[in-house]
């Protein structure tokens, strides 16, 4: 284990300033990871066993029950959906107001799931063309030792110079490559409840029927 982080700490003093940048970025898109999964789990964006039961109830014209089982839940789904319920039950609201009110809720909600996925999408944009950097500064170097070098130019030296410069572009590349799979696959799961929400208050205003205003 100590020759490995040893290895690891001598190939990033290799490969210069710029992988030590790439390290911070590379501990931010996890920690972005780590939060953002924590966050939908808690949040049981793929438990939707509810919706089905809020609907029957309402229906039914036990909107009572049906708020109760949206009353406390985190789930995104279940909080525009308690929207939407109070709303339609608001008297003398107008439509307009009611979608405006239902539309704030939901953009709220998306907003929350959606934070720092942006600046995941930045590091995974930004790593690879750092390491690009690193690899340019490298190169520049291997070649000025070159050059000083003169006649007595020894391969192994411009080698050695080459390898440790393309360090940085595989190690961006690396960093960039799950960042990207990262991003997408939250992203994804953002849209899916999205989707969710948008159908579930299609299938309240159905179920509410003639109750609303």
């Amino acid at each position: 284990m100590d020759g490995l982080f040893g290895e690891g700490l001598s190939l990033l003093a290799k490969g210069g300033a710029v992988m030590y940048v790439l390290l911070g970025l590379s501990v931010v898109a996890l920690a972005i990871v780590i939060l953002k999964v924590f966050q939908f789990r808690r949040a049981g964006l793929r438990r939707l066993d509810f919706v089905d039961k809020v609907m029957a109830k309402a229906k039914g014209g036990q909107i009572a029950e049906a708020r109760a089982l949206l009353s406390g839940r985190i789930n995104p789904v279940a909080r525009v959906l308690e929207s939407a319920m109070e709303t339609a039950l608001r008297p003398g609201l107008e439509e307009k107001d009611r979608e405006a009110e239902i539309g704030r809720a939901g953009s709220a909600e998306i907003r929350s799931l959606e934070t720092y996925l942006g600046g995941l999408e930045v590091i995974a944009n930004l790593s690879p063309l750092l390491g690009l950097l690193g690899t340019v500064f490298g190169m520049i170097i291997a070649f000025s030792e070159l050059q000083q070098a003169g006649s007595n130019v020894d391969p192994t030296i411009l080698a050695g110079g080459i390898w440790e410069a393309l360090l940085t572009t595989a190690f961006g590349l690396s960093i960039a490559i799950p960042a990207l799979a990262a991003y997408y696959l939250l992203e994804a799961e953002v849209d899916r409840v999205r989707n969710a929400m948008k159908d579930s208050v299609i299938r309240l205003n159905a179920a509410l029927g003639g109750k609303q205003g």
